[in-house]
């Protein structure tokens, strides 16, 4: 994954160890690190703002870039600029990403529908999976981390809040209603760890446009989930364009993608 602004990958294939790794950035690779870090420093200051007017501290709340369509180059350079989670929607373009950044300090997440027979590439490089929303892919991801023999995989359960109201019958994510079977069944299924619940703010139902009132019903799915489970404390919401109403609302974890890595034209 590469195009004309990238010379040598960024950091090398050690990661960051070498202080000497910016001075080694071409041109176009210095320019590209400038804009991501004016970027981040805008998000920053967005959330930490958030969180004041929320009354809660900056530290509840983590920023997962969502690098989807962008180069691992991009990531290597988030990287450099101190970006520890970074999420990704597609394995097919996750897989070899991950692999170009193995040597970077990262957390992944993976925020997209998951198709079964993706599970096995998935928990290579995934530590959290956001988008858990079938009793059959809890199966799945379940015997791939066992045959695997990695460490427990962190599950969020996708609520589709516009299922609630007989809405969005095709969408991933699973109605309200049945967020609490899906949430035992993670704990309850070896190898899988419950995190907590994710969502995205609805295009139809009464909660479309509202997402002060989506995150706000997420926050109650939320309580209700941890009632059984304590242990699952993220609330995965808010991107872009609604991170603060999502802040507002509890949401530990952001997805931002388009605020830090811009509207460039994304690679194919």
């Amino acid at each position: 994954m590469t195009n004309d602004i990238y010379g040598p990958f960024p950091g090398g294939s050690a990661g960051f160890p070498d202080k000497n790794w910016l001075e080694a950035l071409t041109e176009g690779q210095r320019a590209r690190y400038e804009e991501l870090g004016t970027n981040l420093e805008v998000v920053e200051r967005r959330i930490s703002d958030a969180c004041a007017a929320a009354g809660r501290p900056r530290d509840e709340v983590t920023l997962i870039v969502v690098t989807k369509t962008y180069p691992a180059e991009d990531t290597a350079l988030l990287a450099g600029l101190g970006v520890t989670d970074v999420a990704e929607n597609r394995d097919q373009d996750a897989a070899p990403k991950a692999e170009q950044c193995r040597n970077l300090p990262l957390d992944w997440h993976f925020v997209g529908q998951l198709q079964t027979n993706k599970v096995r590439s998935v928990v290579r490089y995934a530590n959290h999976v956001h988008s858990v929303d079938r009793l059959r892919l809890v199966e799945s991801l379940s015997a791939a981390v066992l045959k695997s023999g990695r460490p427990e995989l962190g599950c969020l359960v996708q609520v589709a809040l516009d299922k609630e109201h007989g809405e969005g019958e095709h969408r991933a994510g699973v109605a309200p209603a049945d967020v609490a079977r899906l949430a035992d069944a993670i704990a309850d299924t070896p190898g899988l760890r419950l995190d907590g619940v994710m969502t995205v703010a609805p295009l139809v139902g009464p909660l479309a446009g509202d997402p002060a009132g989506a995150f706000g019903r997420l926050a109650e799915i939320a309580t209700a989930v941890r009632t059984a489970h304590p242990a699952a404390t993220m609330v995965s919401a808010g991107m872009s364009g609604d991170l603060e109403q999502a802040i507002a609302a509890g949401a530990t974890h952001v997805r931002v993608g388009t605020a830090v890595l811009g509207v460039r034209s994304p690679l194919r």
